[in-house]
């Protein structure tokens, strides 16, 4: 990664109206570049593998930007090395848009969301896909064990920068998972006072059974 977020997004406009509403100068220390990290680290892997989705952003010939919703089991986006991401295209709606518009330009943006920890990760970088042979060693490398899904292709984004996005008008929402971990304990609680209750009754000759 040759850049840092601010050199690639803070266009001449963008600094314009920078300047015009007075953050010009906050966001001038961030394009230098001076403490902008320039390769993943623990923190970036970390946020990354326990992701179960994303947001691609792609840019088509007719000019139009696509933005398109990727799922999958948590870490289905994998961290390669420090400045490398990958993950597997399953078999779809047969749209292609995503891979389509990279074949006309590489460049793609990715937002990856914490909704309960409001936090939020940025990525520019540069897809290339690989299918049939040329996909064999990386689809290898992206199938999840015991997931007999048929992967059609890889994406392998060669990372150009990243940002932390500010927490603020992030709802907190949570998964499924998330919420039965929260309740667990409550649960196993609830269940030791019912037998408790129960022993109580029974020794009180007040058994319901």
């Amino acid at each position: 990664m040759g850049h840092n977020f601010g050199s690639l997004v803070f266009t001449p406009l963008v600094k314009a109206l920078q300047e015009k509403y007075g953050s010009r100068r906050q966001y001038a220390r961030m394009e230098s570049g001076s403490s902008a990290p320039d390769r993943f680290g623990p923190d970036e892997s970390m946020f990354i593998a326990e992701r179960d989705s994303f947001y691609m952003a792609t840019v088509g010939s007719t000019g139009w930007p696509y933005v398109q919703h990727r799922g999958g089991p948590k870490g289905f986006l994998k961290v390669i090395d420090d400045h490398t991401i990958a993950f597997a295209d399953f078999r779809g709606n047969k749209q292609f848009v995503s891979t389509g518009n990279i074949g006309s330009d590489d460049r793609v943006s990715l937002i990856l969301v914490d909704y309960p920890s409001q936090t939020r990760l940025k990525i520019l970088g540069r897809a290339e896909i690989f299918e049939g042979a040329a996909a064999r060693e990386w689809i290898e490398k992206l199938r999840e064990p015991g997931n007999k899904a048929v992967i059609e292709r890889a994406y392998v984004i060669r990372v150009e920068a990243f940002d932390w996005n500010c927490p603020q008008y992030i709802t907190p929402r949570f998964t499924e998972e998330q919420i039965r971990e929260a309740l667990a304990p409550f649960e196993r609680k609830q269940a030791e006072l019912e037998q408790e209750n129960e022993k109580l009754r029974e020794a009180a000759g007040l058994s319901s059974r």
